[in-house]
Formats: structure tokens, C-alpha cells, sequence
């Protein structure tokens, strides 16, 4: 499809959602597009930033947490300018203000849209929302929690830079925001700064074209606390990456806490400089993991909580032993039943979420041990049949170990009947076994970046 340029008129935003929807429509089902899309519409774009109106909270988080890449690219597909997308509550009806193109839109967002329900704070890019009263610790996550705990205490001087990797999902924004919002909080004066990796590239990039290079640098030098995601999108980018490094030095010299979060260790980001994995290196690495099923349940605790939606131990426990994907999904198909219940004004059975989790979510397909066996020790190469021997030769006592933790902590597999199928071990094995591999990912990225290979061939 060929990029059209789309002004910001009331006319122009119409036929740009009309055609970003009509491309999200081939992707999604119909009953998914009819609840999520219905009533909304872009309320205004200013400096390539598009402001979609939905009608409520529900609707606003499950499409943030599920299709906002989706809509995004729909959205630049269609329109040239489009680089960001943020969703406001509006409680009139964004197609019938088509009705009236000389209406002040921002007017209407500013009566309509109290200040909370913004998603970020433009001062300092934080959403408000990423504070650690809602972060849910777990084993999964203690500690990445603790390490930004301890920053709280001295920032710039313990744990600078603190570095946190792991998969989509898994609660790393959040995290590193919450530092962000607290320091604020305590000290109105420091100066805090949140930004991904891809805005820093723009900005870096719009100031090189635009000859304003010193203001660029001037920038990002006064922060007391500068926080930046996503740096594996920094890859083969040679010169954001050199001026990355100059910014790092700057404020490293003077104590400035520096903040990063990638979804893999630096040590494994392709074309990535060294000299960059050498500073990152400097403070402390950590991971977040995939939270295991009392973490899960846990999470879905919380999440109701906050939404102050009453959910009975049946349902969050259902939930979280058939979602055993991030937190993001978590959350996702929390809304979903929040919203759903809202709708009819009632609970919902529990026969009644498991329909909505078999028409809205995908599941992971039915996996038995010997499907287990045959994909981790292929991935190893090594024979099937070595993982049930005795033996405890180093290549057979990795991947069986793996094949253990993998059986636990995806499918739910318990202890003893893990042990029993593979070769009739004591389950005391199996979970000294889960143990080994649970504390070897916290300090191994080759073995992180290898069970996420292995999980992606389920």
C-alpha cells in the first residue's frame, strides 16, 4: 500500500483510521473487531503522534496491551507522519464529531479526559501507572525488584547502570518506570527521563538533518536519572549508538543513575558495539523470567484488585494455569472478562471465561513429554534415548535438566510424574533439577537465549 500523506484535518483523520481499520479488519476475527474497534476514531494528530478516542479504560488497555504494534503499523501504512499512538477516553462518540469539522478537539479532550488517564506525562515520558505499589514480585522477578529497590536508596551510585533483560511482557517497563515515577515522586527537583531506544534514534537523527546537534547533546546531559527501553533496537545503528555512548559517559561522570531494559543481554544483541556491552557491564545485569503459576495467580490478584473487579479463587486460578504466557497476555485476558462481566452486569461462570478464552485466545498446543524429549535433545544433538539412562555425562545431563525444568514450569508437569517419565527418578531429582536451571538463567544469558529457542519451537 502506498504512503499518503493524510493532514491533520477532522475529513483526513476520518479516511485515515477508515483505511488503517479497513487493513486491522483482514487480520482480525469479526467479533474481535466489532468489540475493540466499535466507537472509536483519531481525535486529532499533532507532531506525527495520532490521539485514538475509545470509549472506556477496558477498551483503552486491551488495545495497548494487545494490537498497539498492530494499529501502529496500520496506521504508518497509511499515513506517512504517523510515528506514535496514544488512546484517550472519550466519552462522546469520536465518529459523530465528524459532524462538525470547526470543533475545537482539544477543547472536548481537555473537558472529557481527566489528567490520569493520559498515558504519559510529557515532561518526563512516564506513565503515571508504573509505580511499584502495582508491581506483583515474584520468584520470576525478585530479583530485578531488589536491584531497583537498592537504586532508590543512592541512585548513581549502586547499580549504575542497572541493566534489566528478558522476554515481551514480562513486567521490564514497568519496573524501570517505577524507579523513574518514585525518584520523582521523592524529589520533585531531579530531573527524570524516560525514552525507547527508537525516540532516541529519531531525535538523534531529526537533529542531525535539522544542524541542531549541541541541543540534541544538551538534552540528554541535564538528566539526574535517564531511562532508556528496548536498547536491542539499537542494532547495526552505529551512530546513535556512538552518541549513546557519549551521552552514558556524561552522565556516568557525574553520578547520573542510567536505567536500560532490552529483551535479551547485551552480550547477545547483534551489532551492538562493544564498548557499549562494556559500560552496560559496569553496573548490574539482571533478568525477569516467565512468572510460574503461583505468580501468575498472584498477578491476576492484583490486577483485579486494582480494577476493583471481585474474582473468585476458581477463575484466577483457571486463568493462570491455562495463560502461561507474560503478563501482558495476563492482563489481556484479565480486561477482557472485566469487560465482559461489565457488559452483563453480572459474574461471569466459570464455563462461561473458559468460552471467552476458547474464541478470543490462543492456546498452547497439547504437548507430551516425548514431544518434550524429542525437541530439546534434537536441539542438543543428542540421541532421545540418553536422556532416560543413567548416565551423568555432562551433554545428557544439561538438556535432560532442561527437559525437566520445561515439563515444570510450561506445561505444569508435576515432580514425581516428571521423574517417572524419565527413567523412573526420585522426584527430589527433578527438583533439585528445576533448581539448577532456575538459578543458572539468572546468570547465564547463552542458556536464557537457548530455552527461549527451544520454547519457540513448541
Amino acid at each position: 500500500m502506498s504512503h499518503k500523506p493524510y493532514p491533520p484535518t477532522m475529513e483526513n483523520n476520518k479516511q485515515l483510521w477508515s483505511s488503517a481499520t479497513t487493513e486491522i479488519e483482514l487480520h482480525v476475527s469479526k467479533a474481535n473487531f466489532s468489540t475493540w474497534f466499535k466507537n472509536t476514531g483519531i481525535l486529532k494528530q499533532d507532531g506525527g503522534v495520532v490521539f485514538l478516542g475509545v470509549p472506556n479504560e477496558f477498551v483503552k488497555d486491551w488495545l495497548y496491551n494487545k494490537y498497539h504494534k498492530f494499529i501502529l503499523k496500520a496506521l504508518r501504512s497509511c499515513g506517512e507522519n504517523v510515528r506514535g499512538l496514544e488512546y484517550v477516553i472519550c466519552k462522546t462518540d469520536p465518529k459523530l464529531q465528524e459532524q462538525d469539522e470547526k470543533q475545537d478537539i482539544k477543547a472536548l479532550t481537555n473537558t472529557e479526559l481527566p489528567l490520569k488517564d493520559l498515558y504519559i506525562n510529557k515532561e518526563d515520558n512516564l506513565n503515571p501507572r508504573y509505580v511499584f505499589d502495582s508491581f506483583v514480585i515474584g520468584s520470576f522477578n525478585e530479583l530485578a525488584h531488589a536491584a531497583a529497590q537498592a537504586i532508590l536508596k543512592r541512585p548513581g551510585h549502586v547499580y549504575n547502570p542497572l541493566f534489566v533483560h528478558g522476554g515481551t511482557g514480562l513486567g521490564k517497563t514497568h519496573l524501570i518506570q517505577a524507579v523513574g515515577n518514585y525518584i520523582k515522586g521523592s524529589d520533585p527537583k531531579k530531573k527524570v527521563y524516560y525514552v525507547t531506544s527508537e525516540k532516541f534514534s529519531m531525535d538523534y537523527i531529526n537533529s542531525v538533518q535539522a544542524n541542531k546537534i549541541n541541543s540534541f547533546k544538551e538534552k540528554y546531559r541535564r538528566y539526574d536519572v535517564f531511562i532508556m527501553d528496548d536498547i536491542q533496537f539499537l542494532s547495526g545503528k552505529e551512530k546513535t549508538q556512538e552518541e549513546l555512548f557519549h551521552v552514558f559517559n556524561a552522565l556516568y561522570e557525574q553520578n547520573k543513575q542510567i536505567i536500560f531494559s532490552s529483551d535479551q543481554h547485551p552480550n547477545y544483541i547483534p551489532n551492538l558495539k562493544e564498548r557499549l556491552k562494556s559500560r552496560f557491564s559496569a553496573g548490574m545485569i539482571v533478568d525477569v523470567q516467565q512468572p510460574e503459576y503461583e505468580s501468575r495467580v498472584a498477578i491476576l490478584r492484583s490486577k483485579s484488585s486494582l480494577n476493583n473487579f471481585s474474582m473468585t479463587d476458581e477463575t484466577s486460578q483457571y486463568l493462570a494455569s491455562v495463560i502461561q504466557g507474560n503478563i501482558r497476555e495476563l492482563e489481556g485476558v484479565l480486561n477482557l472478562v472485566i469487560c465482559q462481566s461489565q457488559l452483563k452486569n453480572r459474574s461471569l461462570t466459570l464455563n462461561e471465561i473458559k468460552s471467552i478464552i476458547k474464541n478470543n485466545i490462543k492456546q498452547r498446543r497439547s504437548v507430551s513429554v516425548k514431544d518434550v524429549v524429542k525437541i530439546v535433545t534434537e536441539f542438543y544433538n543428542i540421541e532421545e534415548g540418553m536422556v532416560y539412562e543413567k548416565t551423568r555425562r555432562k551433554e545428557v545431563v544439561k538438556p535432560r535438566q532442561i527437559i525437566m525444568y520445561i515439563l515444570r514450569e510450561d506445561f505444569n508437569v508435576s515432580y514425581p510424574s516428571i521423574g517417572q517419565k524419565l527413567g523412573g527418578r526420585d522426584h527430589t531429582t527433578v527438583i533439585h533439577s528445576c533448581e539448577k536451571i532456575r538459578g543458572d538463567l539468572k546468570k547465564d544469558g547463552l542458556l536464557v537465549q537457548e530455552i527461549d529457542r527451544i520454547r519457540a519451537m513448541f
